[in-house]
C-alpha cells in the first residue's frame, strides 16, 4: 500500500512516515518507481510507535526496544545489550510508573470528587438580577 493509505488508517501524516523511516522505526520497501511500499504490518507497527510516542518514551528508545516487543516475551533474546540501553530502560521504567502513580491519584481524585457532586444533586439555577421593565438590573 502507498505511503498516504498507511497515512490515514494510522491518522498519521505522510511526512510523519518518512521521520519514522528516517529514525529506524519503519522499514518499507520499494517499488520499481521508487515509491514507497508499506505492508499491513506497517500499520500495526506504526500505530504501535504512535501509542509509546504518546507513553513518553522517545524515538531513540523506542527503535531499540521494537524488536522486544514484535517478538513473544518467552522468545526474546538479547545479544549485544549496552549498559547504556539497560540504564535508558531502568530509567524509562522509573518514569512511567511514577507517571502512571501521578495518573491513578489524579484519576481516583477526579472519582472522587464525581461522586461528591453526583451525591449532591443539581446546582440551584444561578438566578437572574430582577430587572426593571427598561431592561435596567434593578
Amino acid at each position: 500500500m502507498r505511503i498516504g493509505e498507511v497515512a490515514r488508517r494510522t491518522e498519521t501524516t505522510p511526512r510523519l512516515l518518512r521521520y519514522y523511516e528516517a529514525q529506524g522505526l519503519i522499514a518499507p520497501g520499494r517499488a520499481e518507481n521508487g515509491y514507497r511500499e508499506y505492508d499491513e504490518d506497517t500499520v500495526g507497527r506504526v500505530r504501535q510507535v504512535r501509542e509509546l510516542l504518546r507513553a513518553g518514551l522517545p524515538t531513540r528508545l523506542i527503535v531499540r526496544i521494537l524488536p522486544c516487543l514484535s517478538t513473544p516475551r518467552e522468545n526474546v533474546r538479547f545479544s549485544g545489550v549496552t549498559p547504556e540501553t539497560v540504564a535508558l530502560l531502568e530509567e524509562e521504567h522509573a518514569r512511567l510508573s511514577a507517571r502512571i502513580e501521578c495518573l491513578t491519584r489524579n484519576r481516583e481524585a477526579i472519582g472522587a470528587y464525581l461522586t461528591a457532586m453526583r451525591e449532591a444533586g443539581p446546582a440551584p439555577a444561578e438566578r437572574a438580577p430582577d430587572r426593571e421593565p427598561d431592561g435596567a438590573a434593578r
